[in-house]
């Protein structure tokens, strides 16, 4: 292995990630190099405009399995655009920027929304996100620490 790539902190296949922008502490994502995008489930997405800027308000149930907890989220809209899912089907999301807690890292991720009520992770971490920066374990889980102490330390 080259120092580069020993250097480079290990990654699951699931980990915990913290989105401290959108006040989300912790939340189990799926790690997936096949998708390029990463995607945070989102429901009741309802954009809107301040101070001349466009932003999108949306709720998110951090739990896996449970809808009865939900935050509510807003965030500037960087974009939107066409994504593909893993069936092949189009569809047209909003796309924001916020910083993402993976382990010891701080990474400015873009992220798009969707409803994943019917997936078992409520993130998806695509490759852009991880962008050369980890070596992925596609045996292991849980590899990083969970991020709520690091936020906390933000």
């Amino acid at each position: 292995m080259s120092n580069i790539t020993s250097s480079m902190p290990m990654l699951g296949w699931r980990e915990w990630v913290g989105l401290p922008e959108l006040n989300i502490g912790q939340i189990k994502a799926k790690v997936d190099t096949g998708a390029r995008s990463s995607a945070l489930h989102a429901f009741a997405i309802e954009p809107y405009r301040k101070d001349g800027q466009r932003w999108v308000m949306f709720a998110i149930h951090p739990k896996q399995r449970n809808s009865d907890i939900f935050i509510e989220c807003h965030s500037p809209i960087k974009d939107r655009r066409m994504v593909s899912d893993s069936g092949g089907h189009k569809q047209r999301r909003y796309v924001i920027e916020t910083r993402l807690v993976l382990g010891q890292s701080i990474i400015n991720a873009e992220i798009t929304l969707t409803n994943r009520d019917s997936m078992l992770f409520r993130m998806l971490i695509g490759r852009t996100t991880m962008n050369n920066r980890f070596i992925i374990d596609p045996k292991a889980s849980y590899l990083q620490r969970r991020p709520d102490k690091l936020i906390q330390e933000l």
